[in-house]
């Protein structure tokens, strides 16, 4: 059995050994200024290289029919299609409309569970970038009762 110590010693090595081989700044600070300034989903799509979205029965979003505080509303994003680069998560009456980006690889599952923030009632959407642009997505409209983007 590992110790407590022994354990924050080696995970202190393997984030030193991360951090000397560059691979935590590339993906902390890789991000694309234009699609997370995009005001609607067609702009983040076209930010992002991706071509126009068509709704699929194989990407999948969660999320509440209402959400008591706009502020923390929680939101998960699947697919069972093979190969996707990017799930997105698009808030479509925000002001910045990219809530969240996942890049994946076949390494990592594309399942992801996150809190966004919300304004106002909007559609919410998940879109999977497919390797060769296509967009696929699924969208859920979300009630806000209590404002969380300063409202």
């Amino acid at each position: 059995m590992q110790t407590r110590r022994e354990t924050l010693h080696r995970s202190a090595v393997v984030a030193s050994l991360l951090a000397a081989t560059g691979l935590f700044p590339q993906f902390a600070w890789a991000y694309n200024n234009t699609a997370f300034d995009a005001k609607s989903v067609p702009d983040v799509l076209k930010a992002l290289g991706a071509g126009a979205p068509v709704a699929s029965k194989d990407v999948m979003i969660e999320g509440p029919d209402i959400a008591e505080n706009g502020a923390v509303v929680p939101v998960g994003a699947s697919t069972t299609l093979a190969g996707p680069k990017q799930i997105l998560i698009l808030v479509e009456k925000n002001p910045s409309t990219l809530a969240a980006v996942f890049h994946v690889n076949d390494s990592i599952e594309p399942n992801f569970k996150t809190r966004v923030k919300m304004g106002q009632t909007s559609d919410v959407y998940v879109v999977a970038v497919m390797a060769d642009g296509r967009a696929l997505f699924a969208k859920k409209e979300i009630k806000v009762t209590l404002g969380g983007c300063g409202g």
